[in-house]
């Protein structure tokens, strides 16, 4: 279990992003997910039959929807509610600095 959100981040850029539960219960999952360039492949988009509100915490980041024409350039501070089976994409994080995210999943 995480006690600081900052706690534990990568010194340098990794392969994959790191994923950490920080709370569980019915009906909702709370992660922490840490980004140093990473971006969902190639024609990936998440369909989730949960509810998601995610906050970035540090960093940078581009989220595309798929009923939008152009991607969400997030910057710390941004959060944004995403509804259940909303398709959606990690266009971009910023390579070379540590992006955090906080996400908050719900039962739709």
């Amino acid at each position: 279990m995480i006690a600081n959100l900052f706690a534990g981040l990568p010194s340098t850029v990794t392969v994959d992003e790191q994923l950490a539960t920080i709370l569980q219960r019915p009906g909702l999952r709370i992660e922490r997910i840490v980004s140093t360039g990473q971006a969902s492949p190639p024609d990936f988009w998440y369909d989730q039959d949960e509810g998601e509100w995610v906050v970035l915490l540090q960093g940078e980041a581009k989220l595309r929807f798929a009923d939008e024409a152009d991607a969400r350039h997030l910057r710390a501070g941004d959060c944004i509610d995403i509804a259940a089976h909303r398709r959606h994409r990690v266009d971009w994080t910023a390579p070379g600095q540590v992006s955090i995210w906080l996400a908050v999943f719900y039962a739709a």
